[in-house]
């Protein structure tokens, strides 16, 4: 089985995602997740567009942070991601770091399931395009 894919972007921490005390607000760490997710699923071929083109939607069911430590202002932090389930759901775990250091400030998962477009009805298991776009045989 091939290794399951993870990237790392980073981010300088803008004016507008800071409260009064220049500590990012809580909320815009979820956007940080965002930012990694779709450069991971782009990273083999399955963005979004890609989703919706396959009949799958694959909403985010579940999302999971830690806040270890602030990032602040203008700090370079670099986000991870890596998949971590893919049979029945997208696990996707996910870690912020301070760039220059390497200090832990966040870490979290989030999970998705795959939705068939044309009835609604959640998938009980990865449908073979996500599997195909892993290079997983199927079987």
């Amino acid at each position: 089985m091939p290794s399951l894919p993870d990237i790392s972007l980073d981010i300088k921490v803008p004016f507008h995602d800071v409260d009064s005390m220049h500590i990012v607000w809580h909320g815009h760490y979820s956007k940080y997740f965002e930012l990694a997710r779709c450069e991971l699923l782009e990273s083999f071929g399955y963005g979004y567009k890609a989703m919706a083109a396959s009949g799958y939607a694959w909403p985010v069911v579940d999302m999971r942070l830690k806040y270890v430590k602030p990032a602040r202002f203008d700090q370079l932090i670099r986000v991870s991601a890596a998949l971590e389930e893919w049979e029945y759901r997208l696990k996707i775990a996910y870690v912020i770091r301070d760039a220059a250091s390497g200090e832990k400030l966040t870490k979290g998962h989030t999970m998705q399931v795959a939705v068939d477009m044309s009835t609604n009805e959640m998938c009980y298991e990865s449908p073979a395009i996500l599997k195909d776009k892993l290079g997983i045989a199927a079987g």
